[in-house]
């Protein structure tokens, strides 16, 4: 109750379709992705399909259907895509078959799930929630610069945009990492008193799969900033400028000058 009163406190209208859209995930969550892994269908496709309509409902209940939000949809499904490339060169290299533990080794050997699938699937869908992030704001920052200022082209934007991801990015993935390693603490901590030398811990199923997970993670943000930025550079300057003809630019005078100070 605390956490939700906050969240409509401070983002009133926008925080009840926040809620709204984290309520679809989990019913998204339980009514389809897990039974479907459960019921012996592919878990990286049915972590597609799932991230894919998680994706499309809570980003345009939340931000509402605009061309903004349609540039982040696109950037998102983009990046997700790279990511999942990205997840299966690096285990199937690493040669990760998902079980490091004694409950996925009872979870592949008795319901025979495709327990390599299943990190997959894991990396996809833990992926979605930071890149979604990532996007939205960049589709928001180009359309509010060019708002700002509509002489900006299509060049101009894409600098400025991505000036402003590179400092998301830089804090992103600091949060990133933090979020993986405390996940990890305790197991870190057992390898710590047992003195365990580095080339071994890191080598570990377990640790190596959390590795994995940081670098795939960390790859696809980073190309969600271009790419997402690019998309609504492009719809910003087709939208506020018409073909053919070139922005207007303002004359400068005293009380303009006051203005935009």
């Amino acid at each position: 109750m605390a956490f939700a009163l906050a969240v409509i406190a401070f983002g009133r209208w926008r925080g009840v379709t926040a809620l709204a859209g984290l309520a679809i995930t989990f019913v998204l969550l339980l009514a389809f992705v897990i039974p479907g892994i459960l019921e012996g269908e592919p878990p990286m496709l049915v972590a597609i399909v799932g991230a894919a309509a998680i994706m499309l409902t809570v980003l345009f209940l939340t931000h509402g259907f605009t061309l903004t939000t349609s540039m982040a949809v696109l950037g998102t499904l983009a990046s997700l895509t790279l990511t999942g490339l990205l997840a299966y060169g690096a285990i199937t290299f690493a040669e990760l078959t998902g079980v490091t533990d004694d409950s996925s080794f009872m979870l592949g050997f008795s319901t025979r799930i495709d327990t390599q699938g299943l990190l997959l699937a894991s990396v996809i869908i833990g992926a979605l929630g930071v890149l979604d992030d990532v996007t939205v704001t960049q589709a928001v920052t180009v359309t509010e610069l060019a708002a700002a200022d509509p002489s900006y082209g299509w060049r101009r934007l894409y600098r400025a945009g991505s000036r402003v991801g590179r400092a998301h990015i830089a804090s992103v993935i600091n949060t990133i990492i933090l979020a993986y390693a405390g996940a990890s603490l305790p197991l870190l901590l057992l390898f710590s008193v047992g003195a365990q030398p580095l080339e071994e811990v890191l080598t570990t199923p377990v640790i190596a799969q959390e590795i994995i997970r940081s670098v795939v993670g960390t790859l696809g943000l980073i190309s969600a900033v271009p790419i997402t930025t690019a998309l609504a550079a492009l719809v910003a300057t087709r939208r506020d400028t018409p073909r053919g003809q070139p922005a207007a630019v303002l004359p400068s005078t005293p009380s303009l000058r006051r203005a935009r100070s």
